[in-house]
């Protein structure tokens, strides 16, 4: 989904913010995946990791709609998106921790 809204932001953005966006979404992505093959034992600070990208991505995309490089209507779709990734990933935390 974010590869259909990146297209649109304003070229002063897309390659600076944009880039940065979609570097955390692919690193967020990837903590995840790495911590669903990690035993118990080495999860926590996997996942922690990807919440804490997570919570820059929602950081970042926040500023992407400041600036209006991002309107409303996108960021609402990806935010309550978002929001259900990081609600799983707390639950996830808590019951392994």
């Amino acid at each position: 989904m974010w590869h259909e809204f990146v297209c649109h932001f304003p070229k002063t953005s897309r390659y600076t913010l944009g880039a940065k966006i979609d570097q955390l979404f692919i690193e967020t992505t990837e903590s995840i995946y790495l911590a669903s093959y990690e035993v118990k034992e080495k999860k926590q600070p996997i996942i922690r990791n990807a919440s804490i990208k997570l919570d820059l991505l929602k950081f970042f995309l926040q500023i992407s709609w400041e600036i209006k490089a991002l309107d409303n209507k996108k960021y609402i779709v990806l935010s309550e998106r978002l929001e259900e990734i990081g609600k799983m990933i707390g639950g996830w935390s808590k019951r392994i921790g």
